[in-house]
């Protein structure tokens, strides 16, 4: 048995006798002679429903309700008001106390049987729509887990096969993504950037920093792994990575709803070799032709690179490293950036000599 609950609150014993008589036979109903009976009840009961007179002694209607309003667990239960008045004013203070409808004495049983009938109804389907929706929000919670773990996992294992067929370069994906995220923060925080800083995802970047190598993949192996210096028909065929990886990420964008991860990992990759004097590759970009992020990976790889031991060299100690970026601003890089990594080159340092090599 499904019977709603109707709780009836009036200081007039005829008026109860008319409701209990009236709804009954299709509800449980309960009658109260006050509001503090009512609100007695209240701590151990929740009805459907409250039929509420406004005029009664010790508290009236309003006070009632505006206990109703304020107690968290029975905020929502409707409350009809019962009342003689018959104004437009007294029915706008019921409405704006949160009653949900008012219905004047004496009343019509076969209307307050309409009256009830049409306002569990409505609170029935708000309950199933917030039901609906708290589910919907679930389901949409769980597939964008379901679609970050797959994009985690897709990137995992193009970082790994970077790392697999370089491995000259160990370490160098973590700790550009570490490098990235001290240059960003520090960028937005001192006004480095422009505007267009405003709508950058932060996170989504130094994420999609994994990616800006990923163009090695189509490097053939006995240039890719030569242990000693390359000559220069082989270092013209490792540039080719810078566009080979703006291309793959091109094509997965393709048949990805997931845009900006991927924009950011694009430009990253397509960008990141371009010098500030247009001497650059793959493209011969100059000055703010680069891409903003552009500008700042190349900062970040470079140091890396000058930092990072390799068969063919020693790694260089950050201050050498750091030198050599100063030499370089307004050629290969930009002057404004340069300044940035100043004030955060003793964490690079930090970075670089941390034990993720």
């Amino acid at each position: 048995m499904n019977e709603k609950t109707v709780f009836v609150v009036d200081d007039d014993i005829t008026n109860l006798t008319v409701c209990r008589n009236t709804l009954s036979p299709i509800y449980n109903v309960f009658s109260f002679e006050s509001g503090s009976l009512l609100l007695k009840r209240l701590e151990k009961q929740i009805p459907d429903m409250i039929l509420l007179d406004i005029d009664m002694p010790e508290m009236s209607g309003y006070e009632v309700l505006r206990h109703i309003k304020g107690a968290q667990r029975i905020k929502d239960v409707p409350v009809i008001f019962l009342t003689s008045k018959i104004d437009a004013d007294s029915e706008l203070e019921g409405l704006a106390h949160g009653a949900v409808d008012y219905i004047f004495k004496p009343f019509s049983p076969p209307l307050l049987l309409k009256r009830i009938e049409l306002h569990l109804l409505i609170t029935s389907q708000r309950n199933d729509l917030i039901g609906f929706n708290e589910h919907l929000q679930e389901l949409v919670d769980a597939k964008t887990k379901t679609v970050v773990k797959l994009q985690n996992a897709i990137l995992t294992t193009m970082t790994k096969l970077v790392d697999c067929r370089d491995d000259t370069t160990g370490g160098h994906i973590d700790r550009t993504q570490r490098y990235m995220e001290v240059l960003l923060n520090e960028g937005i925080k001192g006004g480095y950037f422009d505007d267009e800083a405003l709508s950058w995802g932060v996170d989504l970047i130094i994420l999609s920093t994994q990616l800006h190598d990923v163009g090695k993949i189509a490097i053939k192996d006995n240039i890719l792994l030569k242990p000693d210096k390359l000559t220069p028909e082989e270092f013209d065929e490792v540039k080719k990575h810078a566009q080979f990886g703006e291309d793959v990420i091109a094509e997965i964008q393709e048949g990805s709803a997931e845009h900006k991860f991927l924009e950011y990992a694009k430009i990253l990759a397509g960008t990141h070799h371009e010098k500030w004097d247009g001497s650059g590759y793959p493209r011969g970009l100059k000055g703010k032709e680069i891409p903003v992020l552009g500008r700042i990976m190349a900062i970040v790889d470079v140091y890396d690179a000058l930092v990072s031991e390799r068969p063919y060299k020693k790694g260089f100690p950050h201050e050498k490293a750091a030198s050599i970026i100063i030499e370089g601003s307004g050629s290969h890089f930009d002057p404004r950036f340069v300044d940035l990594f100043l004030t955060v080159a003793d964490r690079f340092k930090d970075i670089s000599e941390s034990k993720s090599r």
